[in-house]
């Protein structure tokens, strides 16, 4: 706010002083002019009556000769008055219609309106650093899960695209530079509420800048960021950048996944989703001599993961000496020609990954005409060009900007899932297809909610009070209708963490201990009902036991009383 009225003085300088000015002018001399009153008495206006009339004669407004009709050089001094005020009058108006319309003015005003709504937020946000195609998944997939989120990105065009979307919450946005530390601290960056910052622009420059930011002026607070140079993760992480992310390696890995462990590639994209969404049934790559159409870091990331899933690669690259592709065809792969010296009619898949578009189009399109059984993996640069890849339909088509929304949502959800994620990696596939199986019996296919909880008086009172009542309380029971007993409510608990030992998708039937950390999985609405499970213990007494709880101290005591009159008429 200081800047603000600094800019509007400054710039309104010269027509203020000229203003007051021109107005003590005419003020003071009109004062000493002599008039008469209405009796014929000499007169002279005060300073109050001088500036009242030089105010409304100033402005054009026109109230007449008051208090007295004026005398003749009373008259004169106010005609050479209006020269004098009138035009300094609109050379102010003047500046302050082009104030008005200044851009620093407006932007400095937005940045303030900015600050302001983020400093009235009252629920965790997230402070997102761009606004492209993986924040905006990203956006999207949060303000679905409930959760409150920041934007900054320099192109208003992005923006435009912001205020089209139909969201749950008012996203609070900026058309900034997030490089600049005065924009992040607008952006809440040391706002106590703030949850942390995700920097995914496609500058790992500009990632960096912001990461390095981010952990100078909040070191505890969780910074993602992108990066796709090994020197800039590097740099990331000396800084403690908490997660750093690398499309290219993620798809290998997911590529790999998906030649393994289907089932385990399918969790990852399903508990990553956004809620309410059905995720499509994957295609599983099929095992064989692949050719892979550029050796950059995208397809450095494919060969070595379908190598290490033991599947033999032929490689094309059309410039070997600077990508250190030392056994390669020389070539682009676009032609017939080298996609014939690759063997391209006897391999089982191709990958069409350099960094263009339309090579990539082009690679796929000849290598399908001569085997039209392959297993196309194509990937996609430019976000304009996706009507392109949607009309050829590849198996699989690269967006890196659904893998880093998946990645991102992982590390944000909950710390817990991110941890599931990685326990399920390791364990075999035929467990993930159980877990599959088992979510979806519960559930349905649509995309679940995952949150976590623990075991304490401040997050769950009813489940503490009753255990240290001597209770026995289970997984499930927190898993039981309060409104029905005997129904199930659509919830699976996924992970346990006991003395920060995991249990993946631990036996319902065992006992719930303090300082007990639950993931569970399942629909918005069973997230909506379990608060009234392990807030209530009336409600959760009635789940363990079946008995009701009367909730005022008179029918307490009525109760209390009545069972000790059935115990001693038992005993007689």
């Amino acid at each position: 706010m200081d800047s603000i009225l600094f800019l509007i003085l400054r710039r309104l300088r010269r027509p203020l002083i000229l203003i007051i000015v021109s107005f003590a002018i005419a003020i003071i001399g009109l004062t000493l002019m002599p008039g008469v009153d209405d009796k014929g008495h000499p007169w002279k206006m005060s300073i109050f009556d001088a500036l009242y009339v030089i105010s409304y004669t100033a402005t054009t407004i026109g109230f007449g000769e008051l208090p007295y009709a004026y005398s003749k050089a009373q008259r004169l001094w106010l005609t050479f008055s209006i020269y004098l005020t009138v035009i300094p009058w609109f050379y102010a108006v003047g500046k302050i219609i082009t104030l008005l319309q200044d851009t620093g003015l407006r932007q400095a005003v937005t940045m303030e309106r900015f600050a302001n709504k983020v400093r009235q937020l009252q629920e965790p946000f997230y402070i997102l650093c761009s606004y492209g195609q993986s924040s905006s998944l990203l956006a999207k997939a949060l303000d679905e899960k409930g959760m409150r989120v920041v934007i900054i990105e320099p192109q208003q065009e992005r923006l435009n695209e912001l205020e089209l979307i139909d969201t749950r919450n008012i996203i609070p946005y900026l058309c900034a530079d997030a490089i600049l530390p005065e924009n992040l601290e607008r952006a809440g960056v040391l706002h106590p509420l703030c949850s942390g910052v995700i920097t995914l622009t496609d500058d790992d420059d500009v990632n960096l800048a912001v990461a390095v930011a981010v952990k100078l002026m909040n070191p505890e607070l969780l910074v993602i960021a992108r990066a796709e140079r090994d020197d800039i993760a590097a740099n990331m992480a000396s800084f403690g950048t908490d997660h750093i992310i690398n499309p290219y390696t993620l798809f290998g890995d997911q590529l790999a996944m998906r030649v393994h462990a289907l089932g385990t590639y399918l969790l990852h994209e399903w508990l990553t989703g956004v809620p309410g969404d059905t995720l499509p049934p994957p295609e599983n790559p099929p095992k064989g001599r692949w050719v892979v159409c550029g050796y950059g870091r995208f397809g450095k990331s494919v060969v070595q993961n379908l190598e290490r899933e033991h599947i033999t690669t032929t490689i094309i690259e059309a410039m070997p000496e600077m990508t250190g592709c030392n056994h390669c065809i020389v070539g682009s792969g676009t032609e017939a020609k080298t996609l014939l010296e690759a063997d391209i009619t006897n391999a089982v898949g191709i990958v069409a990954g350099t960094d263009n578009d339309t090579n990539n189009l082009s690679i796929v399109m000849t290598a399908f005409e001569l085997n039209p059984k392959l297993f196309v993996v194509i990937r996609k640069n430019r976000r304009h060009n996706g009507r392109l890849f949607k009309q050829f339909n590849a198996d699989i088509t690269m967006q890196p900007t659904e893998i880093i929304a998946h990645e991102c949502l992982a590390h944000m959800i909950s710390p817990m899932l991110a941890q599931f994620l990685s326990l399920a990696r390791s364990q075999t596939n035929d467990w993930a297809n159980k877990l599959i199986s088992q979510l979806v019996m519960t559930m349905g296919e649509t995309v679940p909610e995952t949150w976590a909880i623990r075991i304490d008086k401040e997050n769950t009172p009813a489940v503490i009070e009753l255990i240290k009542a001597g209770l026995p309380v289970t997984l499930q029971h927190l898993m039981k209708d309060p409104a029905n007993r005997d129904r199930q409510l659509e919830l699976v608990p996924i992970l346990l963490l006991r003395n920060n030992t995991p249990s993946l998708v631990p036996d319902t039937s065992t006992r719930l201990k303090a300082g007990d950390r639950i993931l569970f999985c399942g629909s918005p609405q069973t997230k909506s009902t379990l608060p009234a499970i392990i807030n209530n213990t009336k409600t959760l007494t009635y789940i363990i036991d079946g008995i009701e709880v009367p909730n005022s101290l008179v029918w307490r005591w009525l109760e209390k009383k009545f069972k000790r009159s059935t115990d001693t008429t038992k005993s007689i």
